[in-house]
């Protein structure tokens, strides 16, 4: 915005072009997380022959744990320097990550790759995410999240399809993760050259509110969006229950399906639908959250994925998880948008860059706590057992919502915070 020019205009409509620029390049985000989803839980058992399955996940383990922290720097950062260059650097971050895989001649290379991995994450989507919510206003929120993680999880999906079908052709290195190379060099590209700062909607949002509230210490932001508010704290817990199974699904799922003879191709076409359908549904579940609430769908998106994740475990065959792969997509479209809508609700816009930050930490935390959790559990009790612990733990995650958290859409709650 320029000094004493017109203010900056809210919503879909006035800001379609940036919007969907923005949307084009959350996808390409999203397909550097989809190059690793089918095959390197295989690469770690097949080239580097880690047998135990705690050593296996963690290349999750450390992608979750600097993601996590990276988010919230990325929303501190965002709201202090602007959320461009935080893009931007995050797009530089990315750019060694395939390079670091293709050429790994141990597991240690591929740990650090996902290091790098979790920053680029961190920095890319989480901008992402605050750049979209400051274009859409407090209306439309929803759908604007739906479109967001629909692109992200869409491209992932196609992305750990194709690198399984080139896998099962072509080897498991290098030809997948040549994809990754041109991702992170057209999301450079594209965030440098065409993408525009929209802190500038955020601080007019701010303006146009009945309670204008000024700019909150990062300490008091983590602790309402970690445990004081009732609502932010339920988002919270639910978003690192969440992603607690998408790290189960990523590391334990395809080492699952492999040991009941499913080869390369069939366990990449198994990746690929969960988030298939989880960022399709995205396209309709977050308009819906704009119409019935967060609250009613992310109760029950939580107790459909532990459904699926149940159906997983008593499973033995290609159609019956897929079947489960299917819900647990629909289950988690139904979950997503609404967590993040959630937070864009209840925090007041001079702050709400570093609540998404908090949030997004206990969210992708979640990577790291299945990556331990499960492996642990899959090397004392064994693989199966571990996935039912994680349908039981989902099961309890969305009882915490139903009981803790309050409506939160702005036209039944206004600025609850």
């Amino acid at each position: 915005m320029t000094v004493g020019g017109p203010p900056p205009r809210l919503g879909l409509r006035a800001n379609m072009a940036q919007f969907g620029l923005l949307v084009g390049v959350n996808a390409l985000v999203g397909g550097m997380l989809g190059q690793e989803r089918t095959v390197l839980p295989l690469l770690a058992r097949r080239e580097f022959h880690l047998a135990a399955y705690t050593s296996a996940l963690t290349f999750i383990l450390a992608f979750g744990a600097v993601k996590a922290a990276t988010n919230m720097v990325a929303g501190t950062l965002a709201d202090r320097v602007g959320r461009k260059p935080v893009l931007v650097a995050g797009w530089v971050v990315g750019l060694p990550v395939p390079l670091l895989i293709i050429w790994a001649p141990s597991w240690a290379w591929i740990v650090a790759a996902n290091v790098l991995l979790g920053v680029n994450q961190g920095l890319t989507w989480s901008t992402t995410v605050i750049m979209k919510i400051d274009l859409a206003g407090p209306e439309r929120r929803g759908l604007a999240m739906g479109l967001n993680e629909a692109a992200g999880y869409g491209t992932l999906a196609l992305t750990a399809l194709v690198t399984g079908a080139i896998a099962a052709h072509a080897g498991m290195r290098p030809a997948p993760f040549l994809l990754g190379v041109v991702y992170a060099l057209l999301g450079l590209g594209l965030s440098s050259a065409a993408v525009r700062e929209t802190h500038g909607h955020a601080r007019h949002e701010a303006t146009t509110l009945e309670t204008p509230r000024s700019e909150m210490p990062t300490r008091e932001v983590f602790a309402l969006t970690s445990y004081r508010e009732p609502a932010l704290s339920a988002v919270s817990q639910a978003g690192l229950v969440n992603n607690l199974n998408d790290g189960v699904a990523w590391g334990l799922f395809p080492i699952l399906f492999a040991r009941h003879g499913l080869g390369v191709g069939r366990i990449g076409v198994l990746a690929a639908l969960y988030p298939a359908v989880w960022g399709l549904g995205q396209l309709a579940t977050g308009a819906l959250s704009d119409r019935v609430g967060r609250k009613r769908l992310i109760a029950c998106g939580m107790l459909v994925q532990a459904i699926a994740i149940s159906i997983v475990a008593a499973g033995t065959t290609f159609t019956t998880w897929a079947l489960a792969a299917v819900l647990l997509g629909v289950g988690t479209a139904m979950v997503y948008p609404a967590l993040l809508a959630a937070i864009g609700d209840v925090a007041h816009p001079a702050w709400r860059a570093s609540a998404v930050g908090v949030y997004r930490l206990w969210r992708d935390a979640g990577f790291a706590v299945g990556a331990l959790l499960a492996g642990l559990v899959a090397d004392t009790l064994g693989l199966v057992e571990a996935v039912w612990i994680v349908a039981a733990l989902t099961a309890a995650s969305g009882l915490v919502v139903v009981f803790r958290m309050y409506e939160t859409h702005p036209s039944r709650l206004r600025q609850a915070v």
